[in-house]
């Protein structure tokens, strides 16, 4: 039900002018972080870079993290995947494991069950306690950002969805991609009919 439309990025040296993101998103009223390359490592400030981090680039992390700051805090629908779910955790100050451990560890090409918190934003809009998630990450969320809370586990421990504490809009992230089994997965449709319609409320 939503039309989407993508925003390429401007963020010259990284840097994305707080401005001219607000005057972009001025069109819109709701904003999906998709899923893509690694966040470079030192923009949660970590020292080293692990040699498997890849498709780091960075103008696409200063557009990004602009971006997610700004719809968080002006109370912009968002819904963030995968990558975007790192980009948001990195804009409010949290941290990631740059890589699970390889084959075997990482969830990357795997289909594995989810457990949802109950009463979470996430377990009422997809209607489900647990649900079967499409994975492709090698990185995780270490230490949660501010004003998040983790309300979607692996049984490994992953943090695979988490949502606002006190934001004042319509958010949900999760580290899995819904799109892949929307089509076939009532639950997973109902992530993305979730931020239409918080979208279409606010405007």
């Amino acid at each position: 039900g939503g039309e989407p439309a993508t925003l390429h990025p401007h963020a010259p040296g990284g840097r994305a002018d707080p401005g001219e993101v607000a005057a972009r998103m001025a069109r819109f009223d709701g904003l999906l972080l998709p899923g893509g390359g690694d966040v470079a490592p030192h923009r949660y400030g970590a020292a080293d870079r692990h040699e498997d981090v890849y498709d780091v680039d960075d103008e696409q992390d200063g557009f990004d993290l602009a971006l997610a700051r700004y719809a968080l805090t002006a109370g912009v629908p968002a819904l963030a995947v995968c990558r975007g779910m790192q980009v948001v955790n990195v804009a409010l100050g949290g941290t990631l494991h740059q890589d699970m451990g390889g084959p075997g560890l990482e969830h990357r090409h795997v289909v594995h069950p989810v457990a949802l918190r109950p009463g979470s934003l996430l377990e009422r809009v997809t209607g489900v306690p647990e649900l079967d998630a499409s994975c492709y990450h090698h990185q995780r969320v270490d230490r949660l950002g501010d004003g998040l809370t983790a309300t979607a586990h692996a049984a490994d421990g992953t943090v695979e969805g988490a949502e606002g504490t006190a934001l004042p809009g319509w958010f949900a992230a999760v580290q899995w991609h819904p799109e892949d089994t929307a089509t076939r997965d009532p639950a997973q449709q109902a992530l993305f009919d979730g931020l239409v319609r918080a979208a279409r409320e606010r405007a």
